[in-house]
């Protein structure tokens, strides 16, 4: 990968075994992005940047207004997202076990013992996210490896920084973002479908865009809600 300039933009090029030009601007500030045939060069690669500034700066504005989180601390009144919804944290301390319950479609109880400090809350929250999270993917994976005709040997679960998910299609591994459990269940549901549509196409090119719009039509409106959902302190894209 390389940089160029486009009318004081900063765009990262990537050449690949493709087709045709493929232009991103990712969250959560924006950042341009070309994926480019490996004949093309920087002069097309430019030019085309140029034909698309318009859709660039929409995108960034977009971006720069979308809502972030501050840095989670895990004490009472903090905003926490499960499955697209917003909640409050409760945070209870007591001796025992710690657990997270769900109480009243509006607050995380998160009971944790008296000591307890910021990383301890961290782990106990993100450990329920992980098993609730763990425990929707199974029946989402049986349903759509049947629809789409292919087989995952693993998966798994772990926080990742740049991606939503990931797939390895020569071992037949996909992992998941732990992100995913605060965000709507149809956009797991559309990532999971991204991946293992990946085991029939490495590429994002127009055969793996066909597959896509053959099995989940609406995964455009998928990825713009995944990307428009409120952003953790972290720098998220896909």
């Amino acid at each position: 990968m390389h940089q160029i300039t486009v009318n004081g933009y900063v765009v990262d090029v990537v050449r690949k075994d493709i087709k045709n030009l493929h232009l991103g601007v990712y969250p959560p500030e924006g950042r341009i992005r070309v994926a480019a045939p490996l004949r093309v060069n920087d002069e097309a690669v430019r030019l085309f940047t140029i034909s698309k500034l318009s859709w660039i700066k929409r995108q960034k504005t977009k971006f720069i207004d979308q809502e972030r989180q501050t840095e989670r601390e895990y004490v009472s009144g903090e905003s926490h997202y499960f499955q697209g919804h917003r909640y409050l944290l409760n945070v209870i301390y007591r001796p025992g076990t710690p657990q997270v319950v769900l109480r009243n479609h509006k607050y995380i109880d998160l009971i944790v013992r008296p000591d307890s400090n910021t990383s301890d809350r961290e782990r106990v929250l993100l450990g329920w996210y992980r098993q609730q999270l763990k425990a929707e993917i199974p029946a989402l994976l049986e349903k759509w490896e049947k629809i789409i005709d292919v087989q995952v040997a693993e998966w798994g679960v772990k926080q990742m920084k740049t991606k939503w998910g990931t797939c390895n299609s020569k071992a037949g591994r996909i992992w998941l973002n732990l992100e995913l459990a605060k965000k709507p269940m149809h956009c797991l549901e559309y990532i999971i479908v991204h991946e293992l549509v990946h085991l029939l196409e490495r590429h994002h090119n127009e055969r793996f865009q066909a597959y896509m719009d053959r099995f989940l039509p609406l995964w455009h409106h998928y990825r713009e809600e995944l990307n428009r959902s409120p952003l953790g302190h972290e720098t998220w894209e896909y």
